[in-house]
Parts: structure tokens; sequence; C-alpha cells
């Protein structure tokens, strides 16, 4: 079982550079002409933030582009949504995110998860988004629904995937901004046949472990988040980038990261100092409560 691991593409309707010069599109389409010589593909994984404005034609776009490229090798799309992504445009264009799921679940706010099995692997997508936030919460229904489908293992195992990862570095940014309700992920999967987690959102590489299961953050096709950056600010750089994970495999799940060649391969998008950093957590991280 091979899954091509992308996440945070951040297309947008006008497909070119935004205002710092990160162009989305460009990054994706140079990542896959990078990636043909890739053929032997189960899956195309793409967790989140694949809109950067939440329009219908970014969505369209990106189907447009993965489609043609999975589709040649074999393999299935699967999607699920960022903190960027808007649900119903998403849901319009992508529908669950599986092309032919077994399950689907649709929450009282529009929440959509879904599952698919793939060469007896099975694939969860699951949806972290809590609209204006940049943090990610996974609601009691999506959890509920996850406790009950584990208690059948697949043939092989279960993948999980969604955009904010469950584990994060010592960074204030990360602490703040990643899945709040990690713990209860943790008891929900406790036991399962969980095997894997494949998250986005930190653009950047991370490998932990929650419970039983590794996880693994890959880091972003838009741009990377490059921690050499003095500590308690920010540097996005150019470099898209993607994960090959090999599940079934003696010492799987084996993962390495793939880096398409760039011109401008490095050089930076923006750098946030700590006050902007400082703003970022207030106004995208969680209301802190009981405070005057």
């Amino acid at each position: 079982m091979r899954i091509l691991h992308l996440s945070d593409t951040h297309l947008d309707r006008s497909d070119g550079p935004d205002a710092d010069g990160a162009d989305g599109a460009m990054a994706l389409r140079r990542l896959l002409t990078e990636l043909s010589h890739l053929h032997d593909l189960d899956a195309v994984m793409v967790t989140g933030d694949i809109a950067d404005d939440g329009s219908p034609d970014a969505y369209a776009r990106a189907c447009e582009l993965l489609s043609d490229y999975a589709h040649r090798r074999g393999a299935n799309v699967f999607y699920t949504t960022g903190n960027h992504d808007e649900r119903t445009a998403f849901a319009e264009v992508l529908g669950s995110g599986h092309a032919q799921p077994e399950a689907v679940y649709e929450g009282a706010a529009g929440e959509r998860a879904g599952a698919s099995t793939v060469a007896g692997w099975r694939l969860v997508t699951l949806d972290t988004l809590v609209p204006g936030k940049g943090y990610g919460r996974l609601d009691g229904g999506q959890l509920d629904w996850l406790r009950v489908m584990l208690t059948t293992p697949a043939p092989w195992g279960t993948v999980l995937a969604f955009h904010h990862p469950p584990v994060a570095l010592d960074v204030d940014v990360q602490q703040a901004l990643g899945l709040r309700n990690s713990a209860e992920l943790a008891e929900t999967i406790r036991g399962t046949d969980v095997q894997l987690i494949l998250c986005g959102h930190f653009h950047l590489q991370i490998l932990a472990r929650l419970e039983q299961a590794t996880v693994w953050v890959t880091p972003g096709v838009v741009s990377r988040i490059d921690l050499t950056a003095r500590p308690g600010t920010e540097r996005a750089v150019h470099g898209p980038s993607a994960s090959l994970v090999h599940l079934g495999t003696t010492n799987g799940p084996l993962i390495h990261t793939l880096h398409a060649r760039d011109p401008r391969m490095g050089e930076t998008i923006y750098e946030a100092d700590e006050e902007e950093m400082r703003e970022a957590i207030e106004r995208l991280g969680p209301t802190i409560t009981g405070l005057r």
C-alpha cells in the first residue's frame, strides 16, 4: 500500500501568486511534474487547506490537477477540510472527500467525515475545521461515529487523515493551533486497529505517536516553515513538498519526504516577528474564558 500524502495547497480563484508571492497552483503543478516518475500508488491523500479563499473555483482546480495525476496511476484522491477551507464549497465540488465512500458522517454544523477501503486498508477522513479559527477540534458526533466504526477491524488496519495534528513541537503557534481535543481522540482509538494518522497544517514534517498509532505531519505544498528562524517568530519559505507512505512493509509504516526542485527553494515568502505571532495566536486560537 502506497499513499502520496499532500497538504496545504492553498489554491484560490485567481490561479496566481498571493501578496507574499506564494503561488499554490504553481507549487502544486511543479510538485506533480516532479513526481511524474511515481506510478505505483494506491491513494493520494490531501489533508486540508486545499483552498486559501474557500472558493469553488479553487476546489475545482485542485480536483482537476489531482484527479488527472491520480487516475493515470489507478489511484483515487481523498480530501479533508482544513482551517482555510469552506465546508459548503468543499462539499459542492468534492462531496465527502471520497469518490465512493463506504460510510459518511454529516454533523449538524456541516462537518463531513468519510471512510473507504483501499487494498485492505480502511482510510478514514475527519473534519477538524473550526470556522474562523486556526485551531482544530473533532466534534463529539464524529468521535462517536469513529468509535463505532473501529469496533470492526479492517483487513489490514485503519489510517486516519485530518488537518490539525494531535501533537506539537515546543513552538507556541503549534501548541495553540493544533487539535484541541487530542486526548479524546486518543481515548477513541486506544486498542483499535488505527496504525497511522496523517495530518498537515504546520507546513513541516513531524513524527510522533498517539497511543498505538504513528502520527505523521507532512510539509506543505504552497510553502514550508523554516524552524531555523528565531524562536517566537515564523519564517515560511518556498519549496513544494509531499510525503510517500508505505504500509504493509516489514518495518512499516515507512515514510519519506519528497521535495520538488524549485528555483526559489529556501527563499523567504514571509517572516512574522514576535508581536505578529502573538496577535495571530490571540486572533486564531481558542478563546480564554475567566479573564478580565
